[in-house]
């Protein structure tokens, strides 16, 4: 049985003249050895049979000699299609061996045969190779920890996640087939065989030109859609560019079953290379539509605000829409800081929660391991080009938007010392939330602190400075704009603002 590699030979002896082995065929994931008039029945299926037969071996015959007679009364039967364990494929679940391959060989064969996958209840898998293990099945991580140790990674391979959950849709391309689209506009004037999400981008326009210590020359004008099949856009996720021309249109279909990831506790032990500020990013990419991660918990451990390295987040929603994040404790890391070339002194970044190009994504119920006030802790979020993005019922250090968001819904949540730091686009709703940030609102200078729709803050409460003292005059919605830089676009006061 060449998965496993467990071969048993017939006795030669066995003086039946009937058949000696009878295979039937499992319907319902299950694998079935029974002996019944010197005849040995197996039942399974392709994706249970070598699987059954293996835990057959281990509990019967691993630690046998010689020839084992069965009685006719013999019966040995597992459900194999429930889930798949990562134990089957060979983790230890020690804490020490790296099981890293196996829990990647774990993830292919689930995908291939389209089982769930679960972790073994009171393991600790132990990574510190470098891989990415696909998920395209349900996975139940729940009683099980993971360790991430990141020590060792080479520098060029600091990127490749660790989990990967990710369609087995395939995307294709058709540049060629859409005119160039202006901003608002409804409909792509295509038809598209299921509802997908479209990604159109214009190379020669640049958007999101940075000002200051961190300025740089801009990203490629992008949007982020999803698509009907009779060409329509959502609303709520709307074409904000006018376009002169198409470089590029990517279609990826959208998965209409969720896919959901749950439990399972985390502890990342951090690279101390801190000469080069190049992020990492061993986590949880989602790059899936309709995708539900619930209950996982991230520590962080081997950092101090002198030793680390900045990271992209344990979390990390990329090019995906109808995404929910729930019940899951986030830890932010220590703020570092760099130098340029010149010499001048620089701040980077470094998160828990990272998402980008990410549509209709709720963050619910989420949390910190460490008092959302403790200024020594970079803010734990932010994001890049998001459409829609809902944060509700959470207590976290920091809710950002970098390249902008289109319509923010901040509801029954508490913000730390990092406050609500945003640009963008459309409706920023702010009801029922404590914050303790230096304003309630934010709009980032180094982005031309525009807002192109509506502000409403209702039912809220303001601590300035979390309570410490501060020199500064205590201003509801900061911002400043001098007119001398071009960030890539006009830059708007807010519409309306609602208190």
């Amino acid at each position: 049985f060449y998965d496993f590699g467990i071969w048993v030979d017939i006795d030669s002896k066995n003086e039946h003249t009937g058949s000696a082995i009878l295979l039937k065929t499992a319907e319902d994931g299950s694998f079935g050895l029974t002996c019944t008039d010197g005849t040995l029945y197996l039942t399974a299926d392709n994706a249970s049979f070598a699987r059954g037969w293996n835990k057959f071996v281990k509990e019967h015959l691993s630690e046998k000699e010689g020839t084992w007679n069965m009685e006719n009364s013999f019966d040995f039967t597992v459900d194999t299609g429930s889930a798949v364990y990562y134990s089957e494929f060979g983790a230890v679940g020690d804490g020490k061996t790296d099981d890293f391959a196996a829990i990647i060989a774990t993830h292919e064969y689930a995908n291939k045969y389209g089982i769930p996958v679960k972790a073994d209840a009171g393991a600790t898998y132990y990574i510190a190779s470098v891989g990415t293990a696909i998920i395209n099945t349900d996975t139940d991580w729940t009683g099980a920890s993971f360790i991430i140790d990141d020590k060792n990674v080479p520098l060029d391979k600091r990127s490749s996640v660790i989990f990967d959950i990710t369609t087995a849709k395939a995307s294709y391309q058709i540049t060629d087939q859409v005119q160039p689209p202006k901003a608002g506009q409804a409909n792509l004037g295509i038809t598209l065989p299921e509802k997908s999400m479209v990604f159109l981008t214009d190379t020669n326009t640049k958007r999101y030109i940075r000002e200051g210590v961190n300025a740089n020359s801009g990203s490629n004008q992008t949007d982020i859609l999803v698509v009907d099949t009779d060409g329509s856009v959502d609303p709520l996720a709307p074409i904000l560019w006018d376009y002169e021309q198409l470089t590029e249109v990517r279609v990826v279909p959208m998965d209409a079953v969720l896919l959901t990831v749950k439990g399972g506790t985390f502890t990342t032990i951090v690279a101390d290379n801190i000469t080069d500020p190049t992020y990492y990013n061993r986590g949880i990419r989602i790059r899936r539509s309709n995708v539900l991660v619930d209950g996982v918990v991230h520590h962080v451990e081997n950092e101090t605000v002198e030793i680390g390295a900045p990271y992209g987040g344990i979390i990390i929603p990329q090019d995906c829409a109808n995404v929910t994040i729930r019940n899951c404790v986030f830890t932010p890391h220590f703020t570092f800081r760099y130098h340029l070339a010149d010499g001048s002194p620089f701040t980077q970044g470094t998160y828990d929660l990272l998402p980008t190009r990410a549509v209709h994504l709720t963050v619910e119920n989420c949390s910190m391991t460490v008092d959302i006030n403790d200024n020594r802790y970079w803010g734990v979020t932010g994001s890049n080009f998001c459409k829609n993005t809902t944060y509700k019922n959470c207590s976290l250090s920091r809710v950002d938007a970098h390249q902008g968001v289109a319509n923010l819904t901040v509801i029954g949540c508490e913000i730390g010392h990092g406050g609500l730091s945003v640009i963008g686009s459309g409706t920023l709703l702010l009801e029922d939330t404590k914050l303790n940030g230096y304003s309630m609102i934010n709009l980032r200078s180094d982005y031309g602190s525009t807002w192109d729709g509506d502000l409403i803050i209702r039912n809220c409460e303001w601590t300035p400075n979390w309570g410490k003292e501060f020199s500064e005059s205590a201003v509801v919605i900061t911002g400043s704009y001098n007119g001398y830089h071009d960030f890539g676009y006009e830059c708007h006061m807010p519409h309306n603002i609602t208190i």
